[in-house]
């Protein structure tokens, strides 16, 4: 049976079991410690909004959010089991560098019906500093009227030529909800994304200097 905070073609209740294995599967291999979890809003319509420096960042959020979340995954996760288990447990494939409502309008659909839906802006792995930022997600948040959730997190990227850590400290901080007004045409967009990228480089800076200092 479908459920409205879900794709159609997603199980709801395999996604509840990967859910439930998110939300432990990490901590064998890292210290996590979430800063304010009680500003994830239990239901009603959210875009998520995070910083990405891992792999295991996706995941990591997926587990830990407490409710049933659909994130924008890049389309070459989507072959084989992985890709069948990834659409069954409903997230959405996403081609980086073309144009495709699929995912814009899968996601709409996902918001109205009181899910959550969760985007890395910066559009691929990188510093997680989020230098830059792609529209996606303040134009899901401008057509639905989600509130947009920042979350950002740190500790899970090994710089290159690093030594492996044994289980290093991962924090992931949870921001305030966000409004985002509606329109504003292309110039009304561009300054939201910029609304949200700032906010998140903001929160990466100050996690940044709690964890030099604790």
């Amino acid at each position: 049976m479908s459920s409205p905070d879900l794709p159609p073609d997603a199980w709801p209740w395999l996604h509840d079991r990967g859910r439930w294995l998110g939300s432990w599967m990490f901590r064998p291999f890292y210290r996590v410690r979430v800063h304010h979890a009680e500003r994830i809003p239990a239901r009603g319509p959210v875009v998520v909004v995070a910083n990405h420096s891992a792999f295991v960042d996706g995941p990591l959020i997926f587990g830990l959010l407490g409710r049933r979340a659909v994130f924008w995954v890049k389309q070459e996760m989507f072959t084989g089991v992985a890709g069948w288990g990834l659409r069954r447990i409903g997230q959405l494939p996403v081609r980086r560098g073309a144009a495709d409502r699929r995912p814009l309008t899968a996601a709409i659909a996902v918001l109205r019906g009181g899910g959550l839906v969760g985007v890395f802006p910066e559009g691929t792995r990188g510093t997680g500093d989020v230098a830059a930022a792609e529209h996606g997600a303040a134009w899901l948040a401008r057509t639905s009227g989600a509130a947009v959730l920042p979350i950002v997190s740190r500790g899970t990227h090994r710089p290159e030529g690093s030594g492996r850590r044994w289980r290093p400290r991962v924090d992931v901080v949870v921001g305030e909800p966000l409004t985002i007004p509606a329109g504003g045409g292309r110039a009304g967009l561009a300054a939201a994304t910029e609304t949200l990228r700032a906010e998140l480089a903001g929160m990466v800076r100050e996690l940044d200097e709690l964890r030099s200092t604790t």
